[in-house]
């Protein structure tokens, strides 16, 4: 048994990335939030995201084991056009969801080692700090360093959040009071921007789907063969359907400890970590405190890395691509360089958002929800691309999605784009 969990953690890889990557504010903040604020009123909408998106996140790790290179290769290969929307999109949206996710980060820090700072400093300067550390691992480390880090942080805070939903199961009372319903009107504009932003970020930004892919074939570089599809498909679902568990644990860990308790979560970064690892410590006991903050941290840190990554990783193989450099061979050490650059650019981009935001109260609150709601709005056009590509000739026809997971497919980029459309009208006729 020992020998059988030890060759299946071996083969992961990408997909424990991925978990990384979507692990973060979408489970941490998202899900914690819906089920304090909602109670279960959300809980059936986690597998329903996951299943529509399902094929598309399929999509990116399986063209590279079926044709040895990244996803974007195929965006070029529909067209210049496709791979130009994602270039756009990405350079619109990198130093938006990466200032999100390090500044939850820096919050749950700041919390932890009960850091006290001059108003002035705070939010914007622990965030730089997390970040500035983040980008100093990966300019000395790159892939293989993160590849290693994400698997001890990933089973941590899976056998904490477990352990802390067992015990919360176990003790966990009805009041004999009445409780306060969980409220949701499409007639609130607070309500449609959280369900928005709930969605958008579930299981994680839709651009995850092409960093899976990229992080595939470096995966394959490193160990020097391809990943047969069978092994590739099996770390895909291990870090898919196991972040879908993860995400329902901490909406019901939040409809259990802070629904109904009279402590709404707070916009307020260091206010909402305290929430979050109190939630835990009022499950587990005191004692779990240490080991839930450095779960904690350890996961929001794990997602600015994997973010911080994967931006100027995809970014550095567009311009390639685009450029005619395809191979990998071809580019004559020129990698590491473009990676670099493109690493210092979305630094100092995030950087000047922060100091943006330094004087708005509740800026993580702002940042995160702006960040998901973008993430929301651009997943049916990904999705849209990813399911050419897999229909297009750099697929053999053998390969490519049956008639069920076609009419999947495009079921759900019409779900996706008429909920988008939606929401946008929602909020025009406001």
């Amino acid at each position: 048994m020992i020998t059988i969990l030890r060759n299946t953690m071996n083969n992961l890889g990408p997909g424990l990335l991925y978990a990384g990557a979507a692990v973060g504010v979408s489970h941490l903040v998202m899900s914690t939030k819906a089920g304090a604020s909602y109670e279960f009123l959300f809980l059936l909408l986690i597998p329903l995201i996951h299943l529509i998106k399902y094929p598309f996140y399929k999509f990116g790790p399986q063209y590279t084991a079926l044709t040895g290179r990244n996803i974007l290769h195929g965006y070029h290969a529909l067209g210049k056009w496709a791979l130009g929307i994602y270039i756009v999109m990405t350079v619109l949206s990198m130093c938006l969801i990466q200032a999100a996710v390090t500044i939850v980060t820096s919050a749950i820090a700041i919390h932890f080692f009960g850091l006290s700072l001059p108003a002035e400093y705070m939010p914007h300067i622990p965030a730089i700090l997390v970040l500035i550390a983040a980008a100093t691992i990966l300019y000395v480390g790159q892939y293989s360093l993160l590849d290693k880090m994400m698997k001890a942080i990933i089973i941590i805070l899976t056998l904490t959040t477990i352990a802390a939903l067992i015990m919360v199961l176990l003790t966990h009372q009805e009041s004999g009071e009445a409780s306060v319903s969980p409220l949701f009107s499409l007639y609130e504009h607070a309500d449609i921007i959280f369900l928005a932003a709930f969605l958008g970020w579930m299981p994680a930004p839709m651009d995850v789907s092409v960093w899976h892919s990229v992080w595939s074939e470096e995966n394959n570089r490193k160990n020097g063969q391809r990943l047969s599809l069978s092994k590739a498909m099996l770390d895909f679902r291990v870090g898919f359907f196991g972040t879908a568990l993860l995400a329902m644990a901490f909406l019901s860990l939040g409809a259990m400890v802070m629904f109904d308790s009279g402590e709404a979560p707070s916009e307020k970064g260091a206010v909402f970590a305290a929430q979050l690892i109190d939630m835990y410590t009022h499950s587990l006991g005191d004692w779990a405190y240490p080991l839930i903050g450095i779960a904690a941290l350890a996961t929001m840190f794990s997602t600015t890395l994997t973010c911080l990554d994967a931006y100027p990783r995809t970014l550095e193989e567009s311009y390639f691509i685009w450029k005619g450099q395809g191979e990998y061979a071809s580019r004559q050490g020129a990698t590491k360089t473009i990676y670099r650059i493109i690493l210092a650019t979305a630094v100092l981009g995030t950087i000047t958002i922060f100091l943006i935001i330094k004087n708005i109260s509740g800026a993580m609150g702002l940042i995160v929800t702006i960040a998901t709601v973008v993430a929301f709005i651009s997943a049916p056009i990904i999705a849209y691309i990813n399911y050419r590509v897999m229909q297009g000739e750099t697929i053999k026809k053998e390969d490519r999605p049956n008639k069920l997971m076609a009419v999947w497919s495009k079921t759900s980029i019409t779900i996706m784009a008429l909920f988008s459309l939606a929401y946008l009208l929602l909020i025009a006729i406001r």
